[in-house]
């Protein structure tokens, strides 16, 4: 199975969830979405994620984002472990948990590392747009929870340079400047756009003040 790739069109499936069944670009219309994936219910880093993940449901509202994880388990076991994450995490999971017991997804998306395991899931995340291509893919090591204030500042970052001729720098979350592109090299064009102007620190690094959002906060 190829690894799937930034740019890739992110695999269609249907699949039983927690929330009933999930037809996967159907479910994702044109929201962005981040879809997780975990080796096994009732896992303890797992579920301070998922806690996690219902907390910030607002926050990836306002970026027009679902959320939707993935587990090998079947549905009546995610049943449980919700009760449980509810529980222990102060809240209620408030998005579907895909019941991938036959690893269908898992075998779309690339989930099975041998050299990790032969049978369970690694901990795998994908950033999908609304054209349904895949714009981040991280995996993490099972030891190591999900830092989801990354995730959000990677898709701030996605969303400003998407609609703006612009990069954003190491460190950068929102509100701090951003770069020019360095295919952009007209002046007149560079004024239209940055109407605050720019500071250029060497010919290709040039800050300019965040332009605003394309997606209101």
């Amino acid at each position: 199975m190829p690894t799937l790739r930034l740019g890739d069109t992110a695999p269609d499936f249907e699949q039983a969830s927690s929330a009933g069944p999930i037809r996967f670009h159907e479910w994702l219309g044109d929201s962005w979405g981040v879809l997780f994936s975990h080796p096994a219910d009732f896992t303890p880093v797992c579920t301070t994620e998922l806690g996690l993940t219902a907390k910030l449901k607002d926050e990836f509202a306002k970026r027009n984002v679902k959320v939707i994880a993935l587990s090998v388990d079947p549905v009546d076991k995610h049943g449980q472990w919700i009760e449980d994450i509810n529980r222990t995490q102060h809240t209620q999971v408030n998005f579907p948990i895909i019941a991938d017991a036959d690893r269908k997804v898992s075998e779309l998306y690339d989930l099975i590392h041998p050299n990790a395991s032969a049978t369970a899931t690694v901990r795998s995340l994908f950033v999908i747009d609304p054209a349904k291509k895949v714009r981040l893919v991280i995996t993490y090591p099972a030891s190591t929870g999900r830092n989801f204030d990354e995730i959000l500042r990677v898709i701030d970052s996605l969303q400003l340079t998407d609609h703006h001729s612009v990069a954003t720098p190491g460190n950068w979350k929102q509100g701090d400047d951003v770069v020019i592109v360095p295919s952009l090299q007209d002046p007149e064009v560079i004024a239209q756009k940055f109407p605050k102007g720019y500071t250029a620190v060497t010919p290709y690094l040039r800050l300019t003040p965040q332009p605003e959002a394309s997606i209101k906060r």
